[in-house]
């Protein structure tokens, strides 16, 4: 499908009106949407233009070792779970780490997702984050609870999202 399911969309574009009126995104008209519902064999990552109705990327997106094997399960706040957290962030700056290029993510729901940072939950490419890897595996690879990108794109997507959009 070209677009989350109505239920995340809804929650995604609701939460995303609120941290606007809050300025807890400093980016506005842009908006990145992980549907953990789906496999991860499918494309479940959405980067929404929403000034123009224009979906930007859609993608394989990653989701925590610990979290579960196809479909993510676990979700966790806790330093050194290797899970993913679920909610709502702004994106932040992008600095070059051991997975390349990266952006840092900042949790905004206390005692679900901001440890973000703590965690060093970022966005990445990597590898595992391809079709080969899922035909050679029968999943994709899985991140210590980062969402990582497949590693052709995750520039263009990373420059598209960053300093302060949700």
């Amino acid at each position: 499908t070209d677009l989350p399911s109505l239920q995340v969309l809804e929650t995604a574009l609701a939460g995303y009106e609120i941290l606007n009126q809050n300025k807890a995104i400093v980016r506005t008209g842009i908006i990145t949407i992980i549907d953990f519902s789906l496999p991860s064999d499918k494309e479940r990552l959405w980067v929404v233009d929403l000034a123009n109705n224009k979906v930007l990327f859609h993608c394989l997106v990653s989701h925590g070792r610990n979290s579960g094997d196809i479909m993510a399960e676990k979700f966790s706040n806790i330093p050194g779970s290797f899970t993913s957290s679920p909610g709502f962030y702004a994106t932040g700056d992008t600095y070059t780490g051991r997975n390349g290029l990266s952006l840092v993510l900042e949790g905004l729901e206390a005692g679900i997702n901001d440890n973000a940072r703590d965690r060093a939950i970022v966005m990445h490419g990597a590898d595992y984050v391809s079709p080969e890897y899922i035909k050679e595996n029968g999943r994709l690879g899985r991140s210590y609870g980062c969402p990582a990108v497949p590693e052709k794109i995750c520039g263009e997507i990373i420059q598209s999202i960053k300093g302060g959009s949700c």
